[in-house]
């Protein structure tokens, strides 16, 4: 049954009705403004005739003989979100705070208000908007999928408060948190080292804080429909499973250890690699020989934005890190070198040049363009997760660069005597 505006008033809690009142003829006369700032100089845009036509109509209903709550409600939430399309946040702001004033259980009101403080850069109010929105039944997915992702924006936030409490993160503009973010890691960096727990915490707060500022969770078209994934959920994929990371070349072929490479927990192969595959029935041809020596499972492909061989990116992997050390360098190889259904999880930006990047190991003495296989193996050793890392192939010639090859060797813990095997775990 219909009630009067009245009688909606009357429900709130005591003391509460003036201001309810007092607040929606004030965004009635805000609304009167606006319309009175529009002339042939400074015409309204397509977004701002949509709000002039709900202002007309928010002013309709307020003025009626017999106002009805419903339609009268249903106004101001359209004139607020009619604002926020136009871009006068303070404007819907402001009919977003009535609107949770005269109905605090109105999903509509909530998720209007946590858009309106998301669009305004206060995400830690939109967070407490949005998650009363979902308590009181709301369950629009994009709105769900974004309260998680502000709630781990945040919950990384306070994990680098917690490292660097002398940053005052919490305290800071939403405008300037990344920078000063960004100036924590490197302070922290230089007076600990890559090798501190504590920074590589703070240096995962900060890669996952930017990733899902800038990004989100939502589906990146780039990515092929795949899952993007950062350095923490990296690390829990790695977490206590033993590593092979199998070099390229016929030396690798013809070692014989493909039953070996293949009992690792986790295989990692590189760039155009040639991992064998099972013959056909009873033949054993070139890819039975292959699969001797390489073996054949994948689950971790690092492949640099240089590789141009279509085959290597069609292999299905679980994990496909693409590197480049320039944003448009992985960008355009994700873009046009991807294969949609190929990977359950892509590599996120933050993982595109790790050793290079101060946010993450930031070593920036290395060449810019550093061999995949250095590249991932220096990562798997920051991340150091893994009780067992093996590089099989390393020591042949051309598979690395000789300063890449010094830090190598001066890591492992042994090699084999030929020095196919090289354990740095």
């Amino acid at each position: 049954m219909k009630t009067s505006w009245a009688a909606g008033l009357a429900r709130l809690r005591p003391g509460s009705v003036a201001r309810a009142e007092n607040m929606l003829h004030a965004c009635v006369r805000e609304c009167a403004r606006h319309l009175a700032a529009v002339s042939p100089a400074r015409p309204p845009g397509p977004n701002g005739t949509a709000l002039l036509a709900a202002i007309g109509g928010l002013v309709v209903e307020h003025t009626a003989a017999e106002p009805d709550e419903d339609r009268s409600h249903a106004a101001l939430l359209a004139t607020g979100r009619a604002a926020l399309d136009a871009g006068e946040t303070r404007l819907a702001r402001h009919l977003a705070d009535t609107a949770v004033v005269l109905r605090s259980r109105s999903r509509g009101a909530w998720r209007l208000r946590g858009d309106v403080l998301h669009a305004a850069g206060r995400d830690r109010e939109a967070l407490d908007a949005y998650e009363r929105y979902e308590a009181l039944g709301g369950s629009d997915r994009a709105i769900l999928r974004r309260r998680e992702t502000l709630a781990d924006q945040w919950a990384a936030l306070a994990t680098a408060g917690r490292i660097v409490p002398e940053a005052r993160l919490a305290e800071q503009p939403p405008r300037q948190l990344q920078e000063v973010l960004a100036g924590a890691v490197e302070q922290r960096l230089t007076h600990h080292g890559s090798g501190d727990p504590d920074t590589r915490r703070l240096a995962d707060s900060y890669a996952t804080y930017t990733r899902l500022a800038g990004q989100g969770r939502v589906e990146d078209p780039l990515l092929g429909g795949s899952e993007p994934i950062g350095v923490g959920p990296l690390r829990s994929q790695l977490k206590g499973r033993n590593v092979c990371v199998v070099a390229n070349g016929e030396a690798v072929a013809a070692s014989g250890l493909g039953e070996e490479i293949d009992a690792y927990d986790l295989v990692v192969r590189l760039d155009s690699f040639q991992a064998g595959q099972s013959g056909q029935s009873g033949q054993v041809g070139q890819a039975g020989r292959a699969a001797a020596g390489t073996g054949t499972r994948l689950h971790l492909h690092a492949v640099s934005h240089r590789c141009a061989a279509p085959g290597a990116w069609r292999r299905p992997a679980e994990i496909r890190l693409v590197f480049g050390d320039k944003p448009v360098q992985w960008r355009d190889a994700v873009r046009h070198r991807l294969v949609p259904g190929a990977q359950t999880y892509v590599g996120d930006k933050s993982l595109a040049r790790p050793v290079r990047d101060a946010a993450l190991i930031g070593e920036p003495g290395w060449a810019a363009d550093a061999t995949t296989g250095f590249t991932v193996v220096r990562l798997l050793d920051f991340l150091d997760v893994s009780p067992r890392i093996d590089l099989i192939g390393f020591s042949q010639p051309g598979q690395l660069r000789p300063e890449e090859r010094q830090w190598v060797l001066a890591h492992a813990r042994h090699s084999d005597s030929d020095g196919m095997r090289i354990a740095l775990r």
